[in-house]
């Protein structure tokens, strides 16, 4: 049998304190009897429960950022990039949404120089995809006419409130979940033409693509 390590099961257990009752009224000793640690083991992987509470934080936000990051690399065309991103913010939820609902939750919480911190890297994801949809409008993928701002202002604000609603016990996996987003973006942003492209077809959903019976949302 597997056991977690110390410092998961640290954050395991105040993910689940942390929504259920607030960031204040947790205490170390309550992290720890809830993890099955100690206080030893507590302080010998987070100065504080700020520190933890910043890691938290930090872990979704750098997995989403490495994963646009990669995408902008990875691909060609903003149309591309942008699907892959959409897709992988989606993802993001089937491994990080307690981290989601504590961040939305708790963030105020967070000090002055662990806040600056996750701001540098949520500014950076934010310019980002800013980048990418200003370049599909200016190589003609994209429609001109939608405000770069707006747009992915838009993107971010149907991506982020899924944490409000999904469940992995629901009937439409992630990946799914994940594919119908990323179709409804792309049919917002492509322009008539870009969407005739064959190579594009992969960005729509199928007619058959969803298995009902088959699929868990």
């Amino acid at each position: 049998m597997n056991v977690k390590p110390t410092k998961d099961r640290i954050i395991d257990a105040a993910l689940l304190l942390f929504e259920e009752q607030g960031f204040h009224a947790v205490t170390v000793d309550k992290i720890v009897k809830q993890s099955g640690t100690s206080k030893g083991g507590f302080y010998h992987n987070f100065k504080s429960k700020d520190e933890l509470l910043y890691t938290i934080h930090d872990s979704f936000i750098t997995y989403i950022l490495t994963k646009a990051e990669d995408a902008y690399e990875r691909y060609d065309t903003p149309a591309e990039r942008l699907f892959e991103t959409v897709k992988s913010f989606v993802m993001m939820f089937e491994l990080y949404r307690p981290h989601v609902t504590v961040f939305y939750q708790e963030s105020l919480y967070l000090s002055e120089d662990y806040f600056r911190t996750i701001k540098v890297k949520r500014d950076r994801y934010k310019k980002m995809m800013f980048r990418v949809v200003e370049e599909g409008i200016q190589q003609g993928e994209f429609r001109k006419e939608i405000p770069v701002p707006i747009t992915s202002m838009a993107i971010f604000g149907m991506t982020n409130w899924t944490y409000k609603w999904y469940k992995d016990t629901g009937k439409y996996s992630i990946n799914d979940i994940a594919l119908i987003y990323a179709d409804l973006v792309m049919h917002s942003v492509l322009t008539p033409e870009a969407m005739q492209k064959s190579e594009n077809q992969r960005f729509f959903m199928k007619p058959d693509s969803l298995k009902g019976d088959d699929l868990h949302v």
